[in-house]
C-alpha cells in the first residue's frame, strides 16, 4: 500500500522526539488557569499529607509506645487520623479539578481540530486519506485525554512525593540518604534508554492504528462495491494483514515498557534492601531509635512507589506526547486557500458574472499534467452555459476553480468583476449553488439536509424548495416525513431521490450563479420531467453553468462550450456547432445517445 504524507512523515521523522509536543494541548489550559491552580494546590495539600504521616509514624513509635500515658498515645492516633482527612479531602479536590480540566481541555482541542480540518483546501485531502485524519481526532485525542485527565496528575503527584520523600529522607537520616541517593544515577539510565524507545514505538503503534482505521472507513464507504465485486475476502486479508502490523507494533512498544517497570523495581527496591539491612544493624546498635528508622522505610517505600510510579506513567506520557505530534501537525495545518489580507468585498446585488481568463490549473496529486491549460470562458449575468466533452476534459476542473477549492497557477477567475483571489472564499462561495452529479446527504432527516443550503431558512421555505424540486412527494411519503432521518449518506433514499434532495438545497440558496453537475442523470423520465421543469424555474435569470451529458440538457443552454484537454476548442449554440461538425457532432452521437439520424434532425 503506497504511503500516505501523514505516514511518509511519521517514518521519516527523526528519532528523538521532546515532550514539548504536549504544548499543543497543555496551551488549551490557559483561559482555565485558575481551575488548574486550585487543583495544584490541592496537589501540594495532598503530598504534604502524605509526607507527614511519616513524621506522625515516627512520633507514635518513639514516644507513643514509650510513654507511660495512655493520652500521649490517642493524642498521637488523633493526630495521625487528622492528617488523614486532610489528605482524603485534598485527594478528592485533586482529583475532580484535574479530571475537569482533562475533560474541558479534551473538548476544546478536539473541536479545534475539527475546526481545523475542515477549514484546510481540498488539496489537504487529495493527499492525505481521510481515514487517518479521523484516527487522529479520535484515537489521538482519546491517548491525550487520558493523560491530561489521570496520567497528568499522577505524575505531578508522584513527582511531588519523590521530591518531598528525598528531603524527609535526608531530613531523617543522613547517612541512609547518602546510600540511597547513590543508586539514583542507576535508576535514570534504563528511564532514559527504554523510555526512549517507548516514545518511537508509540508514535509507530499510533499510525499503524491510523491505517486500520482508514482501510476499514474506505471499505464500509463503498461496502455495496466491495460486494458487487465479491471482494470480502480481499478486504478481509488486508485489513487482518493491518490489524496484525498494529498488533505487533502495540506488543513492541509493551515489551519496551515491561522492560523499563522491570528495571526500576529491581535496581530501586534491591537498593532500599541494601540501605534498610544498614539501618537495621545501627537500632540494634543503639545508634538510631526505631521511630527514625520506622520513618526512614516509610520515605523510602513512598519515594521508591514514587518512582516506580513515574518510570509507569511516562510510557503514558511518551505515548501521549506522539499523539500530541500528530494533533499538532493537524493545529498547525495551514489551507492553501485563505482570505487575503485585504479582501476585497464583492459588488452588491450580486450579477452572476463570470470570467476564466487564460488559466492554467494542475492537480497537486498530477502536477506534471495540466488539467487546464490557456483556458478562456466568459459568461454573461442570467446566461445558461454548457460544458461539454469527453471525460477528464477538465469540466469538474472549471466548478473546482469557480468554487476556489483551487487556485490556478496561471491566469484569473473572476466573479462579478472580482479576481478570487482578492475576496474571502466564503464570500464567493455563498453565491454559488452546487447540485453535484453524486449528491451528498447527511445522517439527519430532510428539513436538516434539504436546509444545509440555508440555515436560517423557515420550514415553510425548505418545504417550498421541496416542491419545486418534486421531493415533496416522496418525502411526504416516508415514515415521519420530512423529519424522517435518511441514514448515513442517504441509504434510505434512491439516486434519484438523492439528486432531489441536492437540488431542492440549492433552490433554498437561491445563489447567483448556479452550478450543476448533470443535475438530472440520475432521475427517470418522468421525474426528470418535473426537475428540469423546477430548474428552468430557477435557472431563469440566474447565471449557470451546466456540465452536460444529455442532448435536452445542451439543446437548453444558450451557448455551449466544447472542451477537451483542458481547452476550449469551440463555442456556439446546438445548432451552430452541429453544422461546423467536429468534436461536438462526434460526442453528440456518442455521449449524448442519439443516433445520427436524431442529431441532424435536431440540427436541422
Amino acid at each position: 500500500m503506497a504511503r500516505t504524507p501523514m505516514a511518509a512523515a511519521a517514518e521519516d521523522r527523526p528519532k528523538s522526539r521532546e515532550l514539548g509536543n504536549l504544548r499543543h494541548v497543555f496551551r488549551f489550559a490557559a483561559p482555565y488557569w485558575p481551575v488548574a491552580l486550585g487543583a495544584l494546590a490541592a496537589l501540594i495539600v495532598s503530598s504534604a499529607a502524605t509526607l507527614g504521616l511519616g513524621r506522625v509514624l515516627q512520633l507514635v513509635i518513639d514516644r507513643g509506645f514509650s510513654s507511660e500515658s495512655g493520652e500521649s498515645l490517642d493524642r498521637f492516633f488523633l493526630l495521625l487520623l487528622g492528617v488523614v482527612v486532610v489528605l482524603a479531602i485534598a485527594t478528592f479536590t485533586r482529583y475532580y479539578l484535574v479530571m475537569w480540566l482533562g475533560e474541558r481541555i479534551v473538548a476544546d482541542l478536539r473541536s479545534a481540530v475539527f475546526g481545523r480540518i475542515i477549514s484546510l483546501s481540498p488539496s489537504f485531502f487529495e493527499l492525505n486519506r481521510t481515514g487517518e485524519v479521523v484516527s487522529r481526532i479520535t484515537t489521538d485525542t482519546t491517548l491525550v485525554q487520558s493523560v491530561v485527565g489521570a496520567s497528568a496528575s499522577v505524575a505531578l503527584r508522584n513527582l511531588l512525593t519523590f521530591v518531598g520523600g528525598v528531603i524527609m529522607l535526608v531530613l531523617t537520616s543522613h547517612k541512609l540518604s547518602a546510600l540511597i541517593l547513590l543508586v539514583v544515577p542507576v535508576v535514570v539510565v534504563p528511564i532514559i534508554f527504554f523510555g526512549r524507545k517507548v516514545r518511537k514505538q508509540s508514535r509507530g503503534t499510533q499510525d499503524k492504528v491510523a491505517e486500520v482505521g482508514a482501510m476499514a472507513s474506505e471499505s464500509l464507504y463503498a461496502i455495496r462495491t466491495v460486494q458487487a465485486f465479491v471482494h470480502e475476502d480481499e478486504d478481509r486479508r488486508g485489513f487482518a494483514q493491518r490489524v496484525e502490523g498494529a498488533f505487533k507494533a502495540a506488543v513492541r512498544q509493551i515489551r519496551s515498557r515491561a522492560w523499563l517497570t522491570l528495571s526500576v523495581i529491581l535496581l530501586v527496591f534491591g537498593a532500599i534492601d541494601g540501605v534498610l539491612w544498614i539501618g537495621a544493624k545501627d537500632v540494634v546498635a543503639g545508634t538510631m531509635t526505631p521511630g527514625t528508622l520506622g520513618a526512614f522505610i516509610f520515605y523510602a517505600i513512598m519515594t521508591a512507589g514514587s518512582l516506580g510510579a513515574l518510570s509507569e506513567v511516562y510510557g503514558d506520557i511518551q505515548k501521549a506526547a506522539g499523539a500530541a505530534e500528530r494533533l499538532g501537525e493537524l493545529l498547525n495545518a495551514e489551507p492553501e486557500i485563505r482570505t487575503p489580507q485585504h479582501a476585497l468585498a464583492l459588488p452588491e446585488p450580486p450579477r452572476g458574472t463570470v470570467a476564466l481568463e487564460h488559466v492554467t490549473f494542475r492537480y497537486p496529486t498530477r502536477p506534471d499534467i495540466a488539467a487546464l491549460q490557456d483556458f478562456s470562458l466568459n459568461v454573461a449575468p442570467g446566461e445558461t452555459v454548457a460544458l461539454v466533452g469527453p471525460s477528464g476534459a477538465g469540466k469538474t476542473t472549471v466548478f473546482q476553480l469557480l468554487l476556489r477549492f483551487y487556485d490556478p497557477s496561471e491566469g484569473h477567475v473572476v466573479i462579478d468583476g472580482v479576481d478570487l483571489r482578492r475576496v474571502d472564499p466564503a464570500a464567493a462561495r455563498a453565491r454559488i449553488g452546487l447540485v453535484p452529479q453524486d449528491p451528498v446527504i447527511f445522517a439527519a432527516d430532510a428539513w436538516a439536509n434539504i436546509r444545509y443550503g440555508r440555515p436560517e431558512a423557515t420550514d415553510e421555505e425548505v418545504r417550498a424548495a421541496a416542491e419545486a424540486a418534486a421531493a415533496t412527494e416522496f418525502l411526504d411519503r416516508l415514515p415521519e416525513g420530512f423529519a424522517t432521518q435518511l441514514g448515513e449518506r442517504g441509504v434510505v433514499l434512491s439516486g434519484g431521490q438523492r439528486q432531489r434532495i441536492a437540488i431542492a438545497r440549492a433552490i433554498l440558496r437561491n445563489p447567483s450563479l448556479l452550478l450543476l453537475d448533470e443535475a438530472t442523470s440520475a432521475l427517470d423520465a418522468e421525474n426528470e420531467r418535473l426537475v428540469q421543469a423546477a430548474l428552468d424555474r430557477v435557472m431563469a435569470g440566474r447565471t449557470t453553468l451546466v456540465i452536460a451529458h444529455r442532448l435536452a440538457t445542451v439543446q437548453r443552454a444558450h451557448r455551449i462550450a466544447v472542451i477537451d484537454q483542458g481547452r476550449v476548442m469551440a463555442v456556439g449554440t446546438h445548432d451552430e456547432l452541429m453544422a461546423q461538425g467536429g468534436l461536438y457532432a462526434r460526442l453528440a452521437r456518442l455521449q449524448f445517445n442519439t443516433s445520427l439520424r436524431e442529431v441532424d434532425l435536431a440540427a436541422s
